[in-house]
């Protein structure tokens, strides 16, 4: 439930190149998903970061365990304990390349 509402407040906001990353076979991981989606701008990224945020409050009533980079609105993290929320501009996406880590 929390991973489709998560899914829908990235598309409301046309979060782009979306990837969910099951990390449940992992030995000692915290997680059970990564999603990884990219905006075109700094006000992008921050919008669906406050979108993801404001729509499962208001569904389901969960508020994020933390939040990290809302300040630089490069790469926006969202923890929400069994789903961590990656929202990057596209270059940052790219530089970093987390799927590739994870996979």
């Amino acid at each position: 439930m929390l991973l489709k509402i998560i899914l829908e407040g990235i598309q409301m906001i046309k979060g782009e190149n979306v990837k969910i990353i099951n990390l449940i076979n992992k030995k000692n991981f915290i997680c059970d998903y990564f999603v990884i989606c990219d905006g075109k701008s700094k006000n992008q990224v921050y919008s669906i970061y406050q979108n993801v945020e404001k729509i499962v409050k208001r569904k389901i009533y969960k508020i994020p365990y933390n939040i990290e980079g809302s300040k630089n609105k490069e790469w926006i993290l969202v923890d929400y304990t069994t789903i961590v929320v990656h929202i990057f501009q596209k270059k940052i996406r790219s530089y970093y390349d987390i799927e590739k880590i994870w996979e």
